[in-house]
């Protein structure tokens, strides 16, 4: 990797960049052996906050009736197969959002979980503590900007300026060796989440083109002589700083071009053309040049937007949950042909959930949801945690709009994650350092 006073991160933050990696080193230093086993942590962020009370939905007698009174306008038919059915290990049924439809199968053969009621918590608390302010709770629980920023660091308040892939990241840095490739990446430009103290995080974003204009001139011996006199200024040492660090950032943009379209980097699993499909499929194509990159542990973000219902809910979150949907199963069949579905888990985060009460033809900012985990290590055609009562003013409601409680924290879905990732028990605390106010740090969810 080269070296320079004034880093090639300092050049593309002041370029605005996001497009390039600026944590990449030169492909002849990769890593050229297989690494001796691999896991990868893929995290979708559904941006708004996600009503999941219209994703996953009890259906037996009594808690649908409870789920229709509460949600009213917006509650979803139970007719005719009009949700996805599923059934809990507990003998249960539960309906999930009809554009979830793509993922049925995989809940069937046990590859996909569902984490209930989790959100973002300073320590366990009952509806009778938030209201008579017994405990503390997240500064500015209803604010996106706030939450968002908490979600993706673990720490309850404003101060977080590192995310909690990075710091995992940053603990299992020696699982990949000397290769100086990104282990923390979002491919939906520059994240939080991705960032850790040692572990810098990159972006790319899919599909935009890091190769160099100009080149398809003819004859082809005139095309070579160009791109080889480009090559040698982009080598050249100028003496001058700045230029050769944008120089060393361009030839590294080149050489990841070259990996990204090159038939080592093809999948042969169809994916949707969407954007999360996109997102995925390039993380899809990252993951199959693991051997090349000498990768052994990487974390990755992806962004879907458009979750903040407070109108026309129905439709739009049917279209984004599809979208979804099909995005990861699409990932999960390109794992599947990759020999890894077993060492990739997929989940999913979100600002916040939303009221039980309508609002309009939509939702309000709440607090605790419903989260989908998706791979071949998951403990999966089950619900885990602790499902909520669906009733305003009821044991879980922080008022009496339906603004649920999380009975499970941020900390300790992260913490299942990262420990099946690879971080000690022992250093978890690092990553999460509000953990130990929960008595189970860990929530049993992926397999040993």
């Amino acid at each position: 990797m080269h070296q320079h006073q004034f880093t090639r991160r300092q050049l593309l933050s002041g370029l605005g960049s996001t497009a390039l990696l600026s944590f990449l080193g030169k492909v002849n230093a990769f890593a050229q052996s297989a690494p001796p086993d691999y896991k990868a942590l893929v995290c979708v962020f559904l941006s708004g906050g996600n009503d999941s009370h219209n994703m996953v939905v009890p259906l037996n007698g009594t808690d649908y009736a409870a789920y229709k009174s509460a949600r009213g306008t917006l509650a979803l038919p139970d007719l005719n197969g009009a949700m996805v059915n599923i059934v809990n290990t507990d003998g249960k049924p539960y309906g999930l959002n009809p554009g979830l439809l793509a993922l049925q199968p995989l809940w069937n053969q046990g590859s996909l979980a569902i984490l209930a009621n989790a959100g973002m918590l300073v320590q366990p608390v009952t509806r009778t503590q938030f209201l008579a302010n017994a405990v503390p709770v997240p500064t500015n629980l209803f604010s996106h900007s706030d939450q968002v920023q908490q979600i993706q660091t673990g720490i309850p308040s404003a101060s977080g300026g590192t995310g909690w892939g990075g710091r995992a990241a940053d603990v299992i840095k020696s699982f990949n060796g000397t290769t100086s490739f990104p282990s923390a990446l979002s491919v939906s430009g520059p994240s939080l989440f991705c960032k850790g103290s040692v572990v810098q995080g990159a972006s790319i974003v899919p599909g935009l083109g890091l190769d160099m204009y100009g080149m398809d001139i003819w004859p082809q011996a005139a095309a070579s002589a160009r791109k080889t006199g480009l090559q040698q200024i982009l080598q050249f040492n100028s003496g001058l700083e700045l230029i050769q660090v944008a120089n060393n950032v361009r030839k590294d943009a080149v050489d990841m071009n070259s990996m990204l379209s090159s038939a080592g980097a093809s999948l042969g699993t169809a994916f949707p053309g969407t954007g999360i499909g996109k997102q995925l499929q390039q993380v899809a194509q990252i993951i199959k040049l693991r051997t090349t990159t000498g990768m052994s542990r990487q974390v990755f973000f992806c962004t879907l937007d458009g979750f903040d219902t407070h109108s026309a809910q129905s439709w739009t979150q049917w279209d984004l949950l599809r979208q979804l949907a099909e995005g990861l199963a699409a990932f999960y069949n390109a794992t599947t042909e990759l020999g890894v579905a077993d060492r990739v888990t997929s989940f999913t985060l979100s600002d916040f959930g939303r009221t039980l009460e309508v609002s309009g033809s939509g939702s309000d900012h709440g607090w605790g949801g419903h989260h989908l985990i998706l791979g071949g290590a998951v403990q999966g055609g089950r619900i885990h945690g602790t499902f909520p009562t669906l009733s305003m003013g009821g044991p879980d409601d922080a008022n009496t709009r339906g603004v649920l409680i999380p009975t499970t924290s941020i900390d300790q879905y992260g913490a299942t994650l990262a420990t099946w990732l690879g971080v000690p028990a022992a250093q978890l605390s690092t990553v999460f350092p509000n953990l130990s106010k929960f008595p189970n740090p860990t929530l049993g969810f992926m397999k040993a």
